[in-house]
């Protein structure tokens, strides 16, 4: 584990966030799962996925 992610929690440990800040990540969190159980049951459209550039080989 990197050295600042160490001495990160070592600061929220000392000065924990407020319980606004708590309640947005988890709301974020919420939503990516989501996110992500609608896209595995039910699928990514296609008309949203990029289609790839065919480019022509050079000689």
């Amino acid at each position: 584990m990197p050295l600042h992610w160490l001495l990160r929690m070592a600061r929220w440990v000392r000065h924990p966030p407020s319980a606004g800040r708590v309640r947005l990540v988890l709301i974020v969190l919420a939503l990516c799962l989501a996110l992500y159980a609608v896209e595995r049951w039910i699928g990514w459209p296609e008309a949203l996925s990029p289609d790839r550039l065919r480019l022509p080989l050079r000689p």
